[in-house]
C-alpha cells in the first residue's frame, strides 16, 4: 500500500508513477509519502519524506530551485526527481535503466533538454544521466536515435493519415487492444467497413478544406489483412494520395495471400509489417497464434517479390522463452534481412489474457539479456535504431525499439515524437492536432466499441471536425 500526502493535487498522479517504479503490485510495500512544494518569490522549495512502515525506515530530502518562473511541467519534473532520490535510497537494490523517467517518450525529453541547453546535445546527454539517472547505455541509445531522426520534416501543414482495422484471426495472450477475433464478429466486418469509408471520405473533405498535405498513410489494427482481397481493394480505393510512405500492417502471416499483396501493390503501398513475434513454434502456440514459423517464412518469401519495405516485430519475454531461444529468433530475423526490425519488451497489460488469466513470461534477468543481445546483434548486422517508446508494466522496466537498415518508418517517428498531426479513422483511432508554435498537442479518440462506433459514426466525424476547425 502507498499513501501519498501532497499539498498540490496536480502532482499526485506523477508521484504515484515514480513510486510504482520501485515495486510491483504483488510485492508487500507500505509507504507513507509526504510531499510539500512551495513557490516563493524567487525559489521553488521542495520537501520529501518517505517512511517504509514495514521496517520504520525514513528518508527525507529538501530541494531549492532558484528561478522566478515555474511552468507546471517543471514543477512536476522537480517533484518527481526529489521523490525518486528518496525512493532510491530506500530501495538501493532496485536497478532502473531508465532512471526516474515514467513517460513513454524518452527521446522527446531529449529534444526538450537540447532546446533548454541552447542546442548543446552533449549537455542534454549528460543531463539525462546526471539529473534523470538514465543509464549510460540507454542515454546512448536515445542520442543515437536523435541523430537518426534528423532530417524529418516538421510542418503544421503535413499530416499523417491513420486507419484502424480492429479485427484479428485470434487473440494473443498479451494483447489489450480492442481487436476482436474474427470468428466472433465476422457479422460486423461489412458494417464496419461502411462506417469506416464514410469517415475516411469525410476526413478527405476536412484535409482538403484545411489545405493539409498527407505525408504518410498507416493502416494498423488488429490485422488489416484479415480483410479479403476484395475488401482491401474497396478500402484502399478511397486512399488515393501520393505520399512519402504508405504502410499496411499485414501482421499475421496466416492472413497474407498473393491476391492481397497484389491489391496492396496496385494501390501504391510501400511498406508492410509481417509480425512473427517469435520463430519458436512452441511459443507461438502458447501465446495464442494459429500459425507456424514455416508460414512466416513462406509469407515473407511471397512478400519480397513485390518490393515492399518490410518490417518484422519481435517480443522479448514471451511464454517460457529463454535467452538462447530469443537469440535464435533474432539471428533468423537478421538472415531474412527485412528493412525494419522492431524489438518489443513484453508488457503485462490490463485487459490482456496474460494479466487476467495468467500465463508464462521469461524471467526479468533473461529479458534484460535478450534486449541487450538484440541491440548488439542488430548493430553488427548494420541496423540502426530510429525510434523507441516505453509502456507501463514492461518486464524489467525496459523499452520497445525500432531499427532500420536503409529507410526508417516516418509514421513511427512522427507518432512517437509528435512531430505532426495525425488524422485518424476507425474504432479507437486517436487523432492528434499538433501546434508547432506552442509545441502543443490536442487529441480526440473515436469510440472503442465497434458497434457503438458504427452506430455513432456521424458523431465521430463531427468531433474530429471540431478538433481540426
Amino acid at each position: 500500500m502507498i499513501n501519498i500526502i501532497v499539498d498540490n493535487e496536480k502532482l499526485l498522479d506523477e508521484l504515484v508513477l515514480v513510486a510504482k517504479l520501485f515495486y510491483t503490485e504483488e510485492e508487500m510495500v507500505s509507504l507513507d509519502i509526504t510531499f510539500k512544494l512551495e513557490q516563493t518569490t524567487d525559489a521553488l522549495d521542495i520537501h520529501t519524506k518517505v517512511t517504509n512502515s514495514l521496517n520504520d525506515k525514513v528518508f527525507e530530502n529538501d530541494g531549492k530551485i532558484v528561478d522566478t518562473k515555474f511552468p507546471i511541467r517543471y514543477q512536476k519534473r522537480f517533484a518527481k526527481l526529489c521523490l525518486f532520490d528518496c525512493l532510491q535510497d530506500l530501495f538501493p537494490d532496485v536497478k532502473l535503466p531508465w532512471g526516474s523517467l515514467t513517460g513513454i517518450r524518452p527521446t522527446k525529453l531529449y529534444y526538450e533538454l537540447i532546446k533548454e541547453n541552447n542546442g548543446d546535445y552533449m549537455k542534454a546527454f549528460n543531463q539525462m544521466m546526471s539529473t534523470f539517472k538514465v543509464s549510460y547505455e540507454k542515454a546512448m541509445m536515445v542520442k543515437e536515435i536523435y541523430k537518426n531522426q534528423q532530417g524529418v520534416i516538421k510542418n503544421e501543414h503535413l499530416v499523417d493519415l491513420y486507419i484502424n482495422i480492429p479485427f484479428c484471426p485470434s487473440k494473443c495472450y498479451y494483447c489489450s487492444f480492442i481487436s476482436l477475433p474474427i470468428d466472433k464478429c465476422r457479422h460486423l466486418l461489412e458494417p464496419y467497413l461502411d462506417a469506416l469509408i464514410k469517415e475516411i471520405n469525410a476526413t478527405k473533405e476536412l484535409i482538403e478544406k484545411k489545405n493539409y498535405i498527407v505525408n504518410t498513410i498507416y493502416i494498423g489494427g488488429g490485422t488489416p489483412t484479415i480483410l479479403s482481397a476484395e475488401q482491401l481493394d474497396r478500402l484502399l480505393s478511397h486512399l488515393a494520395y501520393k505520399v512519402s510512405e504508405f504502410t499496411v500492417e499485414c501482421g499475421r502471416p496466416d492472413t497474407i495471400t498473393e491476391d492481397k499483396l497484389k491489391v496492396l501493390k496496385k494501390h501504391d503501398v510501400t511498406r508492410i509489417s509481417i509480425n512473427p513475434q517469435t520463430f519458436c513454434n512452441k511459443t507461438l502456440k502458447e501465446i495464442g497464434r494459429n500459425h507456424t514459423s514455416k508460414e512466416i517464412m513462406e509469407a515473407y518469401k511471397l512478400a519480397i517479390q513485390y518490393d515492399f519495405n518490410i518490417n518484422m516485430d519481435f517480443i522479448a519475454g514471451l511464454g517460457s522463452e529463454t535467452v538462447p531461444t530469443f537469440k535464435r529468433t533474432i539471428n533468423k530475423a537478421i538472415e531474412y534481412a527485412p528493412d525494419n526490425i522492431t524489438v518489443h519488451t513484453l508488457s503485462i497489460k490490463r485487459g490482456s489474457d496474460l494479466k487476467t488469466n495468467g500465463g508464462n513470461t521469461s524471467i526479468v534477468t533473461d529479458v534484460e539479456k535478450m534486449i541487450e543481445y538484440s541491440a548488439n546483434a542488430l548493430k553488427e548486422a548494420g541496423y540502426k535504431p530510429y525510434y523507441l517508446y516505453k509502456q507501463k508494466n514492461m518486464l524489467g522496466k525496459l523499452e520497445n525499439i525500432g531499427y532500420f537498415r536503409q529507410k526508417p518508418c516516418l509514421f513511427n517517428i512522427n507518432s512517437m515524437e509528435e512531430f505532426a498531426s495525425i488524422v485518424a479513422c476507425g474504432a479507437n483511432a486517436i487523432s492528434k492536432r499538433y501546434y508547432s508554435l506552442d509545441n502543443k498537442i490536442e487529441r480526440f479518440a473515436n469510440l472503442k466499441n465497434i458497434e457503438e462506433y458504427i452506430n455513432r459514426i456521424d458523431e465521430m466525424i463531427e468531433k474530429k471536425n471540431q478538433l481540426f476547425k
